[in-house]
């Protein structure tokens, strides 16, 4: 159960909010002090409806960047993207969980983030008749 008052933990985006991508300068732009390449091991990545989906599974891994929120921009940041990814802490209906996980630096090193994975019911539909995105990387799409 996330509570009212989260850790300040960066963001790890894959998808839509990557720099260059639609949501990106509506979303980020002057919310965040640092934006860096990183990598979420343990998840697969899913095409979605115009966006993608980061399934958990072993083995693999997700490509995308780890955003660090300027601190006074912080609170409003987060609930921005829990709005954009219709993320509502306990409700069923949630297509993503925002959940802490550890991220890979491109110095190698790991930070807790928050990311939004695909929820349990629409992961399952995923791994069932998904099309994933090979390499894990969303911008590799085109």
């Amino acid at each position: 159960m996330i509570t009212e008052d989260p850790e300040p933990l960066p963001f790890f985006v894959y998808g839509t909010l990557r720099p260059g991508e639609a949501n990106h300068d509506l979303f980020l732009r002057g919310r965040t002090s640092a934006e860096e390449p990183g990598r979420l091991p343990g998840a697969v990545l899913y095409d979605g409806p115009g966006y993608p989906y980061a399934v958990e599974r072993p083995g693999d891994e997700v490509r995308g960047e780890l955003v660090i929120a300027r601190p006074e921009a912080y609170a409003d940041l987060l609930a921005a993207l829990d709005r954009l990814e219709e993320y509502v802490p306990g409700d069923p209906r949630n297509l993503y969980l925002r959940v802490a996980r550890d991220v890979v630096r491109a110095d190698g090193g790991t930070v807790r983030a928050w990311v939004y994975l695909a929820a349990p019911r629409v992961a399952a539909r995923l791994r069932a008749r998904g099309t994933r995105i090979e390499g894990g990387d969303w911008l590799s799409r085109r």
